[in-house]
């Protein structure tokens, strides 16, 4: 390493340093070090010295999320809330629940000098974490780590704050989307017309599906809105500890938690897939997730919530073919792309496990039914 790369790398440590130190954690800090392998390391582990507490210091991204004190205020909400349950069952509210540290002036976020903002919460040590769920057990242990997490916070009835603007709102998703039709902007809606007919000919079904959550047929709930595997830690029993990366928490369905899981658990292809004959829904991983689900949750569920939670899989999934779509035809500028009509390729898997849903949708009531019971 040059003098210059040391000299940056110290900058660096002395510039977390000063911003770690702007939190009330315990014992003297011994080292920060980055966690993860992101292209932009913005999350690091803040370890400190003899027997207290180490904690992960987070640099929150004000490009997703505009209203950092909004989404801090609510993961403060929703963690003190699900403290209560676990202090309340004798548990320990150490591990079972995120631990989120403010600042000597009592805020849950620093501004540093350059306006971005920083986040600390206790790490919780001797956990175990997933990265995928590869096999119909782990499927079942993603399943009872978002049901436990929906469970503690059922009696949860303040609205929180809206961090991402229409997430899961299809109506909302729809004005975005005929809006890109109509402009047209690289002129690619002429060479698309079966993959629009495909959101089209289901536009109906799917409004009718989000009018029984603005009319509360389907309640407001806080939903995760982001139910990947790695985010649930687990102790070394396999039993649910915690759920953990609380930012997108929102206001909504709680369908959209499963259907967003079963998105991802049960492909048994890639999200991008070019080889569409690997691509299907594989109703095994279905009912592993929808099993662990409800073995948590179905107690405080109402019966509407379980009619429609087969379909929240259809739901979700329908969304991702349209946003897909859309940022195809308008020019690719949300997802990244590595290649020339890499959007249309996801289109195409994506519309490929739908479908392979749709065939499947009987099964997957019957399973939901069964597990209810």
């Amino acid at each position: 390493m040059g003098i210059l790369q040391k000299n940056q790398q110290h900058n660096m440590n002395e510039k977390l340093l000063s911003i770690a130190e702007q939190f009330a954690i315990e014992g003297k800090i011994a080292s920060i070090n980055a966690l993860g392998e992101g292209f932009i390391n913005d999350t690091y582990v803040v370890e400190t010295e003899g027997d207290a507490p180490n904690y992960i210091l987070q640099r929150k991204n004000k490009n997703i999320f505009p209203d950092v004190p909004a989404m801090m205020d609510n993961i403060d909400r929703v963690t003190a809330h699900i403290r209560a349950k676990v202090e309340a069952e004798g548990g320990d509210t150490k591990r079972e629940v995120m631990t989120i540290n403010h600042t000597h002036d009592g805020k849950f976020y620093h501004v540093d000098e350059e306006g971005e903002y920083w986040a600390v919460c206790e790490f919780i040590a001797d956990t175990v974490a997933y990265d995928s769920a590869n096999s119909e057990a782990l499927a079942r242990m993603g399943g009872m780590g978002i049901g436990k997490f929906q469970s503690q916070l059922a009696d949860f009835t303040e609205p929180l704050a809206e961090v991402i603007k229409g997430f899961h709102n299809i109506r909302w998703r729809f004005q975005q989307w005929d809006e890109v039709i109509a402009k047209d902007p690289v002129g690619r809606v002429a060479e698309l017309k079966e993959e629009i007919s495909w959101i089209e000919s289901r536009r109906e079904k799917m409004l009718d599906f989000w009018k029984m959550v603005e009319e509360g047929v389907l309640p407001m709930r806080v939903t995760h809105n982001d139910t990947k595997l790695s985010n649930i830690l687990f102790d070394e029993k396999g039993d649910v500890l915690c759920v953990i990366d609380l930012d997108t928490c929102m206001s909504s369905t709680s369908l959209n938690d499963v259907g967003d899981a079963l998105r991802s658990y049960t492909n048994t292809g890639a999200e991008d897939d070019q080889d569409l004959s690997r691509v299907s829904m594989d109703i095994n991983m279905f009912e592993g997730y929808i099993k662990g689900y409800l073995s948590e949750r179905k107690a405080s569920m109402t019966q509407s919530e379980i009619d429609w939670l087969a379909f929240s899989g259809i739901y979700i999934t329908y969304e991702q073919v349209l946003r897909f779509l859309m940022d195809y035809i308008d020019g690719d500028n949300y997802y990244k792309v590595r290649y020339d009509g890499h959007n249309l390729v996801r289109t195409h898997a994506q519309y490929k496990l739908l479908t392979s849903m749709e065939e499947q949708y009987e099964r997957m009531q019957q399973i939901v039914a069964e597990a209810a019971k």
